[in-house]
């Protein structure tokens, strides 16, 4: 059977919105093959048909979106309708892992396939109960078993769901240890070695989160230049010093008269 690109998209887009999991190009390839006969040259279409279904649902007024995600194509809501679904759901979306779930994914998603055995030489601890938690969750899958090693060990790996959680679709995008590594390691600095060197002022901070000098810059301070009741005195003694004013008092005023009248 012959299709056109019209025709691949809406059956790609009836395939898609219907899966339960994020599918790819070939799991639709295989779809259109065996339930409609669809020809090998039409089939060659539907990586163009698929472009356009994105493109298509880009537009603003749709507020869903098909994006590549998890492996696979799927149909999700678009960001800035998270806040109205989140309420809408309440506290179904919102669950976290456990500081001992997070550390054992992160084990499995950097060294898989891992064992049970590693993960706990890693951390330290028992791992039965973060490994069964992200079995329930269907972050980590069972791989096998290895042959090689005592007991032959299961095997453990991330999932889709895991990939589809992180928005990436291959183990390959997550970032490389090396790239964390280029990161530098903050080192609190030594006590000692903050001190101000000598001759530097010294500045410490009151229990009002205000600044100020240090008791001894403070005393070598108020040394250098005069207190305010040495400044008040001296100005004291200036008035007392002070020559007599030129302007007679009245006193002085009536003993001049007394003497004008002496003499008449």
């Amino acid at each position: 059977m012959s299709m056109n690109l019209e025709e691949l998209m809406l059956h790609s887009e009836a395939i898609i919105f219907a899966a339960d999991r994020p599918v790819n190009q070939d799991e639709i390839a295989t779809a259109l093959q065996e339930n409609k006969n669809v020809e090998d040259e039409s089939l060659e279409k539907l990586s163009s048909a698929l472009e356009a279904i994105v493109e298509k649902y880009n537009a603003d007024f749709y507020p869903f979106e098909v994006k590549m995600s998890g492996g696979g194509y799927q149909f999700l809501s678009k960001s800035n309708f998270h806040p109205l679904i989140a309420k809408l759901n309440g506290t179904k979306f919102r669950k976290r892992l456990s500081a001992a779930a997070m550390e054992t994914l992160a084990i499995i998603a950097y060294r898989q396939p891992t064992t049970k055995s590693e993960m706990e030489y890693i951390r330290g601890v028992n791992a039965d109960y973060s490994v069964q938690k992200l079995l329930d969750l269907e972050l980590i899958v069972i791989l096998g078993r290895n042959e090689e090693a005592v007991g032959k060990p299961l095997l453990y790996g991330t999932s889709h769901t895991f990939m589809d959680y992180l928005g990436i679709n291959s183990i390959e995008e997550l970032p490389k240890l090396n790239e964390i590594n280029q990161y530098e390691e903050i080192i609190p600095t030594d006590s000692s070695e903050a001190l101000p060197d000598e001759g530097e002022s010294k500045m410490v901070v009151n229990e009002n989160g205000e600044i100020e000098l240090s008791e001894t810059e403070e005393e070598t301070a108020l040394g250098e230049a005069p207190s305010e009741e040495k400044v008040e005195g001296e100005v004291a003694d200036e008035e007392v010093d002070s020559p007599e004013s030129e302007n007679p008092s009245q006193d002085e005023k009536d003993l001049g008269d007394e003497d004008l009248e002496q003499d008449a």
